[in-house]
C-alpha cells in the first residue's frame, strides 16, 4: 500500500510560539509511522497575506502566486493534522485566514487536531476549527491529542510530553490513516 500524504499544519505565527516545538514534536512522532508521507506547512513560514482573493475560492481562479502554492499543496495532501493553538477561547486568526483561502482543496480529506493550551488544553479551539472544517467538507475524527498546560512542557524549545499525550498520538494516527485511505479511494473513483 502506498503511503498517504500528510499535511501537518502549524497554525501559530506568533514570535515564541510553543506550537513550532509541539510541531516538530508531533512531525517526529507521525514520521515514525511508515503508513504516512508526512509534510510540514509552518503558517509562520508560509506567511500568507490577510485573505486577498477577489474571487470565491470555490471557483479556483487565483490571481495570486502565494494562493496558487497554497492550493497545490493542500490539494496534494491526502490527510491534515492541525498543530493549533487556543486564542481567546477560539482558533487563531492565521489558521482561520489559511483555511478561508481554499475551498476545494480540502474536501473530502480527514484531519485530526492537536490542541495546546492551558488548563482547556485548547479544546474550544478544536471545536470551533472542527465548524470551519467540516464547512469545507473534510473529515474531522474524534481522537485527538489535546496539550493542557503546555509551557509547563516546553523546555528550553522542546516540547516534552506527559505519557497521557505521548499515548494519544497513535490512536489518532490510525484513526487518521483508516479515514485516509477510505476517502482516497473515493476520491480516485470520481
Amino acid at each position: 500500500m502506498s503511503q498517504l500524504k500528510l499535511q501537518v499544519i502549524i497554525a501559530s505565527t506568533r514570535p515564541g510560539r510553543v506550537g513550532k516545538p509541539v510541531g516538530d514534536w508531533f512531525v517526529a512522532q507521525a514520521k515514525q509511522d511508515e503508513r504516512f508521507d508526512v509534510q510540514v506547512a509552518d503558517l509562520a513560514e508560509i506567511n500568507l497575506p490577510f485573505l486577498d482573493e477577489p474571487k470565491h475560492p470555490a471557483m479556483q481562479q487565483y490571481q495570486h502566486q502565494h494562493t496558487r502554492d497554497w492550493s497545490a499543496r493542500i490539494a496534494a495532501s491526502d490527510a491534515f493534522v492541525f498543530v493549533e493553538p487556543e486564542y481567546n477561547y477560539s482558533i487563531c486568526a492565521p489558521l482561520k485566514n489559511a483555511l478561508d483561502f481554499l475551498f476545494n482543496e480540502w474536501a473530502h480529506k480527514p484531519a485530526a487536531i492537536v490542541s495546546y493550551g492551558g488548563v482547556s488544553a485548547g479544546l474550544r479551539a478544536a471545536e470551533h476549527s472542527q465548524q470551519v472544517m467540516n464547512a469545507l467538507q473534510m473529515m474531522v475524527i474524534k481522537p485527538a491529542v489535546s496539550i493542557p498546560m503546555v509551557a509547563q512542557m516546553v523546555k528550553d524549545g522542546t516540547f516534552e510530553p506527559t505519557d497521557i499525550v505521548e499515548k494519544s498520538v497513535k490512536p489518532m494516527l490510525d484513526e487518521l490513516h483508516r479515514w485516509g485511505v477510505t476517502l482516497k479511494d473515493m476520491r480516485d473513483k470520481k
